[in-house]
């Protein structure tokens, strides 16, 4: 008998090393070069993206939604992206 993940997919975005390569991988398709340009572009203050990446405010529904419209990356991609992969519970 298999565990659980140990991550749950309410907690999947709120994961300071996945939001941090979600960022990063939002700046790298949008050609951006630093968080205020990302700040401005998903229309959000750049503090906004330092408490993101410091990992005390998770990347919530505004964001997301923000982040594919800028990119055209399927939502459930940006997920995944921000999703670091459970590991494997023997039991």
């Amino acid at each position: 008998m298999t565990q659980k993940p140990i991550h749950s997919p309410s907690q999947a975005l709120n994961n300071m090393a996945g939001n941090n390569k979600l960022l990063d991988t939002l700046m790298e398709k949008l050609g951006l070069k630093n968080d205020a340009a990302l700040a401005l572009t998903l229309e959000v203050a750049p503090p906004v993206i330092s408490k993101i990446r410091h990992g005390r405010l998770p990347i919530g529904a505004t964001i997301l939604i923000r982040a594919h419209e800028a990119t055209d990356i399927a939502i459930r991609e940006l997920k995944a992206i921000a999703t670091p992969a459970a590991p494997e519970v023997a039991v």
